[in-house]
Formats: structure tokens, C-alpha cells, sequence
């Protein structure tokens, strides 16, 4: 019980010590004020807007963009993968296709979104599904493709279906992979959410912070850092806690 009150600990610590660094140089005058402000003028600044409930548009605006984009990603991804990943046609077939256009930048994809979506929601969510999609496709078709022959033997044993097989064995056994594909797309939605937000002045944080770099408002600028770093950091620990619920099984067999 020690040592996992020390393992939760000690990051924490380490965290309020580096902001307690900043805010010292920044009280010692050896940082800029105007383009490193403390920590204190931040925390300021997400205090009045949590006051004057403007914080809770942008936040609002920023996850939901990314939450739904991320969405239509992981299911396009997951549906996707497991059709290639289950058939070695497929994956002969599409493979080249999708090494042709996996490594395209999702922000050189935003002009031509632009172009037919306008600055809208629907061009921020497709730009954010078109790069958060790759990393779950990539890890669903390596995780379909590798499961076990004993395990396909044992469905034919016991007369699964296709669909029976997907279900009740291949999805369980490419679980691992899909989830880990699925953390890393999210970090992706959350980056491209920000730069839609930028790129098409569509409210958000991405935007707050563009806006505050432009007005040279840098306690803003940071406030906006800070939130956005809390966002990412909160998303990825729901991630976890799905990974830890949906592969409880892997900790019972060990």
C-alpha cells in the first residue's frame, strides 16, 4: 500500500515542483513575463473564465470535435481492419492503396476539405477522422491477421460461422492491438482538432490559443496550453481504464 501511494505521489510531486521552478524564475524576473508568464497569471486567466463560463464553450467545442471525430475513426477503423485483417485477399488487394495513402500529412489533407466542406464542423471532423483513423486500421489489421491457427481450428471445431469467428474469437484476441491503436488515435484527434480549430477559426481552445497568440496575450496563451494538456491527460487515463476493463481477462490468466 506503501509503494502505490508513492508511485501516485511522486508524479504529482514532480509536477507542482517544475510549476513551483516556473513560478520562482518567473518572480526572480530571470523569464520574460511577456513571452513565458508565470504560472499564477495562467491560473489567473482559467479562473475568470471559469468565472465568467466562457472557459465552458471552448472546452466543450474542442471535445466534442475530437471525441466524435476520434469516434467515426476508431469504428471506420476497427470495421475496416478486420475486413483486411481476415482476409489475405483483401490485404493483397488493398495493401498497396493503403500504404500509398497512409503516409500523407492529415494537414496537407485540410485545404481539400476546405475546398469541398467549407470551414465548417463537418471539414474539422473529417480532417480529424482521416488522421486519427490509421493507427486503430493499422493495429485492428495486425490484429486480426495474427490470431492464432489453434483458434481458428477450435471455431471449426465448434461449427462457428464467420461472423461467429469475428465475434467470439478474432475480436477478443485482436483486443490488445485495437486498444492500443485506439490511444494513439486519440492523441492524433486531439492535435488535428486544435489545428481545424486554427485553420478555420471554429470555437475552441485551438482557437482561444491562436487568438491569444496573435492579441500577444501570453498568460492567455499558456491558460490555454494548461487546459488543453488537461484534456489530453484526462482522455488518455479514460483509455486506460477501458483498457483495464475490457482485458481484465489477460491479468486472471496470469
Amino acid at each position: 500500500m506503501k509503494q502505490f501511494a508513492l508511485a501516485r505521489l511522486a508524479p504529482l510531486a514532480f509536477a507542482l515542483t517544475l510549476i513551483g521552478l516556473w513560478q520562482l524564475l518567473a518572480d526572480l524576473n530571470l523569464i520574460s513575463p511577456i513571452f513565458f508568464p508565470s504560472p499564477a497569471r495562467a491560473f489567473a486567466v482559467l479562473e475568470y473564465r471559469l468565472a465568467d463560463g466562457s472557459l465552458w464553450g471552448s472546452l466543450a467545442g474542442t471535445s466534442l470535435r475530437m471525441v466524435f471525430g476520434w469516434l467515426l475513426a476508431s469504428i471506420a477503423g476497427v470495421i475496416l481492419g478486420a475486413a483486411i485483417g481476415s482476409s489475405r485477399l483483401t490485404r493483397d488487394l488493398l495493401d498497396p492503396t493503403l500504404e500509398f495513402i497512409r503516409p500523407l500529412p492529415a494537414s496537407a489533407v485540410i485545404p481539400v476539405a476546405i475546398l469541398f466542406l467549407g470551414l465548417s464542423n463537418a471539414m474539422s471532423l473529417t480532417v480529424i477522422a482521416f488522421g486519427a483513423i490509421w493507427p486503430v486500421l493499422l493495429a485492428s489489421v495486425h490484429g486480426f491477421s495474427t490470431v492464432q491457427h489453434e483458434l481458428s481450428d477450435v471455431s471449426n471445431v465448434l461449427g462457428f460461422g464467420r461472423r461467429q469467428f469475428l465475434q467470439k474469437i478474432a475480436l477478443p484476441s485482436a483486443l490488445p492491438d485495437i486498444i492500443a491503436g485506439l490511444r494513439v488515435s486519440l492523441a492524433i484527434a486531439l492535435i488535428l482538432t486544435v489545428v481545424t480549430e486554427m485553420q478555420s477559426s471554429l470555437p475552441g481552445l485551438g482557437w482561444d490559443i491562436f487568438f491569444a497568440q496573435r492579441s500577444y496575450r501570453s498568460a492567455d496563451l499558456y491558460a490555454g496550453l494548461i487546459l488543453l494538456a488537461a484534456l489530453g491527460f484526462t482522455a488518455n487515463h479514460l483509455i486506460l481504464l477501458l483498457e483495464r476493463r475490457a482485458l481484465r481477462w489477460r491479468t486472471l490468466r496470469t
